[in-house]
């Protein structure tokens, strides 16, 4: 069976996605001296929470997903952030190759809410591989990829923050049932209002939340 091991060297913001996107580039290495053909990968990423700190701001932020800090102890669990098909191509002892994973800034999906409510340092990440190794000399064997190898990462926030200002700078991102959308922008009709913010903003001051 041929060797596989896997390092993530960095992270990137894909800045020509049509959406948002991180970039993760992973060196992949095995058995010296043997050819692969090719590698089909499947890639797991979860979120380690446990494996970083958190100030008394990002506490606050976090309390919907873990609670209050005195439960953490037993609500601090791993969370899946994403899983992605990835091709490695051929190579004989180690390549290198991009991870692709697209994102949502949608603050319904908990790995959004969690990178939001961090201010500053690192995501601590752990990429889970499996799949399906091509290799040999004068034809090729199929062989498995094993399921326990993986790599530990820490992303900076500031990338992940990065990627979402490309997208949508400046601002943020909701989902609203069908029927709420319609009823918004049927008020919307009838206001004359320019945008979706002026909407907002009008609801906003009717109920007295904000000064016009």
């Amino acid at each position: 069976m041929t060797e596989f091991g896997f390092t993530c060297t960095g992270v990137r913001a894909d800045p020509y996605a049509v959406g948002p996107a991180l970039v993760f580039r992973l060196r992949v290495t095995s058995s010296p001296g043997v050819p692969v053909h090719a590698v089909a990968l499947r890639c797991q990423i979860r979120i380690e929470p446990a494996r970083r700190g958190y100030d008394d701001a990002e506490a606050a932020a976090l309390t919907d997903l873990f609670g209050d800090r005195s439960r953490w102890g037993s609500s601090l669990h791993p969370m899946e952030f994403a899983q992605v098909p990835v091709m490695v191509k051929g190579f004989t002892g180690e390549t290198e190759t991009d991870v692709v994973v697209p994102c949502t800034y949608d603050m319904d999906v908990a790995a959004s809410r969690y990178f939001n409510a961090l201010g500053d340092g690192e995501v601590p990440l752990r990429m889970l591989f499996s799949g399906t190794a091509f290799t040999g000399t004068g034809g090729f064997r199929v062989e498995p990829v094993p399921w326990d190898r993986e790599a530990v990462f820490r992303m900076p926030v500031k990338t992940w923050r990065e990627m979402v200002d490309q997208h949508f700078p400046g601002s943020g991102w909701i989902r609203l049932p069908g029927d709420t959308l319609d009823a918004l922008l049927a008020y919307r009709s009838r206001q004359a209002l320019p945008s979706w913010q002026a909407a907002v903003e009008r609801l906003l001051e009717a109920a007295g939340e904000r000064t016009p």
